[in-house]
């Protein structure tokens, strides 16, 4: 199937993508927020700059979206064009995630991922976010 746009403006519309303060993590920060979780955002000297850090209960929740780190549902798919680029690119997105994971594991810290499709109810992020912090 052939982009429904032209390159140059689907250049303008995947340059407008945020990587910060996502729809789906402020979702999240919400319902922490909600629970009666405290939490720090975008803690840069933990690996990963992870999306929330939840320190009392030692937690990072990454809130990451299908597309760019490979989730296998239905908006994690491929695209069918300049396929050689987005293989490469998604890729070392999650060789990366994996990484960042080992390395906040290794520094003590548990690490839960919420996807963007699990977003879509806040039923789901409570009972991901409860499990979690109940594991502790």
């Amino acid at each position: 199937m052939t982009d429904m746009v032209s390159a140059v403006r689907r250049s303008q519309i995947m340059a407008r993508i945020k990587g910060m303060d996502t729809v789906p993590e402020i979702m999240v920060r919400r319902v922490l927020h909600r629970m009666g979780y405290r939490f720090r955002l975008h803690v840069s000297e933990l690996p990963g700059k992870p999306d929330i850090v939840m320190p009392r209960h030692k937690l990072v929740v990454l809130v990451n979206g299908c597309f760019w780190h490979g989730h296998k549902c239905s908006d994690g798919h491929r695209p069918k064009s300049n396929t050689e680029y987005w293989i490469r690119k998604l890729d070392r997105n999650i060789v990366r995630d994996k990484q960042t994971k080992r390395l906040l594991r290794k520094k003590g810290w548990r690490v839960v991922t919420i996807w963007t499709c699990q977003c879509r109810e806040k039923n789901k992020i409570e009972s991901i976010i409860h499990k979690a912090v109940k594991t502790a």
